[in-house]
Parts: structure tokens; sequence; C-alpha cells
């Protein structure tokens, strides 16, 4: 069974391999694609595969602007960490949903349906339906809502962070931390990509590896070196740093 994966998050995608290898050994992972663009370009250059496990929000985009131009002839077993979307559209049509993080029993149990329904489909294997795909994809294109609070674990107490009180976050020692406009940092679950794809990108910017940054919050910009700039956070003496490759992204970003 040849095997294209779509997602851009490193973490997962080698949790998904590792699952995979243990589940369905013969199986042969023939891709690995992080955005729509690169999709596009090993759909038009090779045959379809026999299933994909594809992300919904990738960095360049919701994952239905390849479906849009490619239409697949085989299942898509969705992975995403959002639980917003439509569920009934994958129901009954050789499609499942796995919400991240997954465990390696689910991905069985989502690889046992599909294995079923391929017995029960003629041989040239389960085919996505075009009504099927442009239910999904109005779905999918209904306005996102992100995320407006976090509720962060304390001293056995739940405490709730406005993301408006969210000056920027960061990853340190691989904890994500949020940090509020008193300084005061608070914890959260997931990865700082996980927790990125929540925030809404008009207002939050990942200034690099490890930092994003609140809009609201940004006094100035200063250039640090050659490619990169200092951000001056308000009521901080603080600097976060764009990355070089981020720099200019972050320009236009700011002009938008």
């Amino acid at each position: 069974m040849n095997i294209l994966i779509i997602e851009d998050e490193g973490p997962s995608a080698r949790q998904l391999i590792q699952y995979l290898a243990e589940a369905e050994p013969s199986a042969i992972v023939v891709g690995l694609l992080k955005s729509i663009e690169k999709a596009l370009v090993w759909f038009a250059q090779n045959p379809m595969p026999d299933l994909i496990f594809s992300d919904i929000e990738l960095l360049d985009g919701n994952a239905f602007a390849i479906y849009d131009q490619v239409l697949p002839t085989c299942p898509i077993i969705f992975i995403t960490a959002y639980d917003q979307f439509l569920l009934q559209a994958f129901q009954g049509q050789g499609i499942a949903y796995l919400l991240k993080p997954f465990t390696a029993a689910q991905l069985g149990e989502v690889l046992a349906k599909y294995h079923a329904l391929r017995r029960s489909f003629a041989p040239a294997g389960p085919t996505l339906s075009a009504e099927v795909l442009a239910e999904l994809s109005q779905a999918l294109r209904q306005p996102r809502t992100y995320k407006q609070r976090f509720t962060v674990r304390l001293r056995n107490a739940l405490h709730l962070l406005a993301v408006d009180d969210v000056t920027h976050l960061l990853a340190e020692e691989g904890v994500v931390f949020a940090v509020d406009k008193l300084g005061a940092r608070y914890p959260l679950a997931g990865t700082l990509t996980e927790v990125e794809k929540q925030l809404d990108p008009a207002r939050f910017f990942r200034l690099n590896r490890g930092e994003l940054v609140n809009l609201g919050y940004i006094e100035k910009a200063e250039p640090y070196g050659k490619d990169r700039l200092a951000i001056k956070l308000k009521n901080s003496p603080d600097f976060l740093l764009t990355s070089a490759a981020t720099t200019a992204e972050f320009r236009k970003w700011l002009d938008a």
C-alpha cells in the first residue's frame, strides 16, 4: 500500500510514520509534503497513492486548496488539531477523521475501516465523490473562529487567560509559555506550531522557531544586524527577534 502524507508539523509526521510502521509494516510512504504548493507539484508528477493522510490547516493555507485542483481517486484520512470541522461528510465515505493528538490504537481503527471499505468496493478501490468533496470544501470555508482564551492549570486550579492579554508566546525546553502584559508566564499544552494554528494570523506572527508576537503589543521594530529586526514590546524592557527567514514576511504583515 502506497501512502502519501500531507503534514507540516515535524513531530506529528514522525509520530504518524512510526504508528504506520507498526500497524502496516508493508506500507510505503511515497511522499511527505508540508505545503499546498509542494502537494500540487507532487500530484502533477506522481501516480495517485492508495491512501492519503492529510492535515487540514497547513502553514500556507487550507488543504482544500489542493483538492480544488486535484480530485483524489483514493480515500483521505484527515488529521487535524481542530474539532470544529464537519464530521458527517466523512461517515460511510471511506474517509476518516483523526483529532490530534491521536494514539496508535485510534490510527489502527481508521486503518481497519479503510481496509473494510476497500474490500467492499470494486477492484479500482474507493473514490471520493465530487459531492462529498464539495460538502467538505464548503464546510471548511465557513468563517474561522480563533481561540479567545487559554485554560491554564496552576497549583491545582484552572485559570483563564484571555488571548487579548497575551503579549507573546515562546517555547523553552519543549514547553510553550504565554506571557501576559504583566510579564507573567503561563505554561500551555501542545507545541508552539499547534498553538499558533489556533490564533488569528492577523494578530499573531511567528517571528522565529520559538516566538510568536501579538500585534497589539508591538511598540516598534528596529534593525538588528543585516537582515533581522528587534521587536520592542509595550511596557516591557525585552526585545524579540525575527529570524532572517521571517523578516521580509514580518514587514509585510505589519503593513497589512
